[in-house]
């Protein structure tokens, strides 16, 4: 059970670190250019963001919005790079197809329903909303951010709630 344990902590610690690699240096580095593949994160959801308080409303529109299948594609992606682990280490892999969903879960439910983003994923928030899109890189836990100093408080904000990692 203990193994189990481990490899589900591991598997957290290790998607985290993917998410903030890929959103710093994919979604806002090669994603600023308007020749990237990766431009709609930045030229269309963040955009939105900006304009609308945060709501992105291409997460309501069925069929998905171009920019919200190309999130998917991403995470379709990851999940296919990391098939071979499926063979010697199938629960970490479980494991982080779990982590993957939950990621598009927690990202789209925190730009559809604005107060629940602010108080359950300030970092988010504050990515979006505040002076600098150039921090806070953490999507679902803010963790990654204390480590490498990237996480910037909106100082205009009133975090109610306590950030966890």
């Amino acid at each position: 059970m203990f193994l189990y344990l481990f490899l589900f902590i591991a598997a957290f610690i290790y998607a985290n670190f993917l998410e903030w690699i890929l959103h710093k240096y994919v979604l806002h580095g090669l994603g600023k250019n308007k020749d990237s593949r990766f431009s709609s994160h930045w030229h269309t959801h963040h955009k939105s963001c900006r304009q609308n308080e945060n709501r992105d409303s291409t997460y309501r529109h069925f069929p998905l919005h171009f920019s919200v299948k190309g999130e998917l594609q991403a995470l379709g992606y990851v999940i296919v790079a990391h098939t071979p682990l499926l063979f010697f280490a199938p629960f970490f892999y479980a494991s982080l197809l779990f982590f993957s969903a939950r990621y598009f879960y927690l990202h789209r439910k925190a730009h559809v329903n604005i107060e629940w983003g602010k108080q359950n994923l300030r970092w988010h928030y504050d990515h979006h909303m505040g002076k600098n899109q150039d921090a806070n890189w953490g999507v679902t836990s803010p963790m990654w951010d204390y480590i490498l100093g990237t996480r910037v408080k909106w100082p205009t904000s009133t975090h109610s709630k306590s950030e966890t990692l």
